[in-house]
Formats: C-alpha cells, structure tokens, sequence
C-alpha cells in the first residue's frame, strides 16, 4: 500500500470516528456517569458517580514495583486512561474485567523510544478511534484488567492484604469485583494515578 493509499485510508478512519461520535448515545440507567479511579500510591480503587466516591476497595497491583508499565513480562500496573472492554467469567481470576491497554500514549511512548513501529503504532491508534480492543501481541504486552483472586485460600487472602502479587493487572477480592461488576459496564472508563 503506497503513501498515498495510507494517507486516504487514516482520513477515512477519521471521518467515521468523527461521524459515529457525533451519533447520540442513550446511557444504562444503572452506570451513568460511573467512572473507577486506581490510585496506586494508595492501592484504592474508588468507583464514583460524578465527583462523588460510591465504593472503594483495597487492591493489589503488580509485583514489577512503582513505575508504570513499560514492556510485556515487566509485571507493572500501567498508568493512564483506559475503558473496560469485556467482562467475562475466569477459571483462574474468579471474574476478569479487561482494558483496553495499551492506550494511544503507551503507544506514542513506545515509538518515540523505537520499541514499536509506525505500522504498530497506527494499529493501536485504530483500535482506539473504532472502540476495539487494540493489539495484546506487541512489546508492550496486554491482557491487562481487573480481577479477583482466584480460588481463595487463607494463605492466598493474607498475601492479598499485603503485597503486590499481580503480573500488572489491579486484584481485588473474589466478593468486591463480583460487587465491583454490578457498577461498570463495557465502555465505563479507569483512570489509574500515581
């Protein structure tokens, strides 16, 4: 595909994300206006209605320590705005709620260091500006949400209370992210903070 095909294909794309985004939308009565906040330096999840905080909840993060993710395998949390994608049953997490990480600047961050190419780069510009799930198979790594422990055990609660265990996913217990799910739906936004 020349340069010029590639040029009339990005506009395209642009001129339907702007048309679709002008489309009104009816909002689910029992998710207006939720949005959650993961405030790492905290370990709080807080979901909130507007400005005002509904529930929060302890979380445990990556075990890969304080710095924002950067690379697939470096088991951090990343940080920045993200949207739920799906919500779907785990055998290994109880209930897995995943992002759709990496966002644009994850992705801008990581061209700008040559980690991905021009051609990754678009691909998650794409996903983003058509509302799909943007690749999970780049440098950056993926499959990145929030989710419950798993099959709880004493030994696995206490470890949960105290430490950072994830490979970059945001844990909650198996009873908070089953409650947490009855707040969020596919499109409700994260912002995950320092």
């Amino acid at each position: 595909m020349g340069k010029s095909e590639q040029m009339i294909k990005r506009i395209l794309h642009f001129f339907l994300f702007f048309t679709m985004v002008s489309l009104p939308t009816i909002p689910l009565a029992n998710v207006v206006d939720i949005s959650l906040v993961v405030s790492r330096s905290t370990h709080t999840l807080f979901v909130k209605r507007g400005s005002q905080v509904l529930k929060r909840y302890r979380v445990a993060l990556g075990s890969g320590g304080r710095q924002a993710k950067m690379r697939e395998g470096d088991d951090r949390t990343p940080t920045g705005k993200y949207k739920i994608t799906q919500i779907r049953d785990s055998d290994r997490f109880h209930l897995f709620m995943q992002l759709n990480y990496p966002n644009i600047q994850d992705a801008k961050r990581a061209l700008v260091k040559k980690a991905i190419t021009k051609a990754e780069y678009n691909a998650v510009l794409d996903a983003h500006i058509f509302g799909v799930q943007p690749p999970q198979n780049l440098v950056l790594g993926g499959a990145i949400g929030i989710h419950g422990i798993g099959l709880e055990s004493q030994e696995k609660i206490k470890i949960h209370r105290n430490i950072d265990w994830t490979e970059g996913c945001i844990a909650l217990r198996n009873a908070e992210v089953e409650e947490l799910s009855q707040y969020v739906t596919v499109g409700t936004e994260i912002h995950i903070v320092d």
